[in-house]
């Protein structure tokens, strides 16, 4: 797999690390769950997609950095205690997530029906559902659940909002991706900085 750093490619993976900060701010509390529903996963979605695997990746870990060393980018709050905090679980994921999902999308054929369809699969199996694969499991030990309850506290709930989000985010990239390519927005064409091959 083939990694070009770019100027570019960092600043796009910035201001997805931004969208996702500013996406964090707009959740609902359910009031029997600790877990809020929010548009993070949405903004997770988005930057794999459009930044392809390895940027999305990035912009996903500086998140998740920053927010440790203490600045306030998700919900507001910062430091360890976000990221070890009930929520944690769902928020590791998201640099696998954002990666898996670039290098799923970046494999499909681009077709007018089933792009559509395609996208959203991906977007629902690896924006979606991946993440309650480590969010539910941590949701059940910070909180002293049993894994039954933090499925029904921390995931079933969530289901039809997240495949809402995956079909919006489908809805988004089909046009896009017709006149901005990963290669155009991370700019892998010029001023290229290193490249690394695997």
């Amino acid at each position: 797999m083939r990694f070009s750093l770019t100027l570019r490619g960092v600043v796009f993976a910035a201001l997805f690390a931004a969208l996702l900060s500013v996406l964090s701010l707009f959740n609902i509390s359910l009031g029997f769950s600790p877990v809020p529903i929010s548009l993070e996963n949405f903004a997770v979605m988005l930057a794999g997609a459009m930044l392809g695997p390895w940027y999305g990746l990035m912009s996903m870990l500086f998140v998740i950095v920053l927010t440790a060393l203490g600045l306030p980018l998700l919900h507001g709050s910062g430091g360890m205690a976000v990221l070890l905090g009930p929520t944690g679980g769902f928020v590791w994921m998201y640099p696998v997530s954002a990666f898996l999902i670039g290098w799923w999308v970046g494999r499909l054929r681009r077709r007018p029906v089933m792009s559509y369809v395609l996208y959203f699969v991906a977007f629902e199996v690896c924006g979606s559902l991946l993440l309650y694969v480590t969010g539910v499991p941590w949701l059940a030990h910070v909180a002293g659940l049993s894994m039954g309850k933090a499925l029904v506290l921390g995931c079933l709930p969530y289901l039809p909002g997240d495949a809402v989000k995956a079909v919006a985010a489908a809805a988004i990239l089909v046009p896009v991706r017709r006149f901005y390519p990963v290669s155009r927005v991370i700019g892998v064409t010029g001023s290229q900085v290193v490249k690394f091959d695997e």
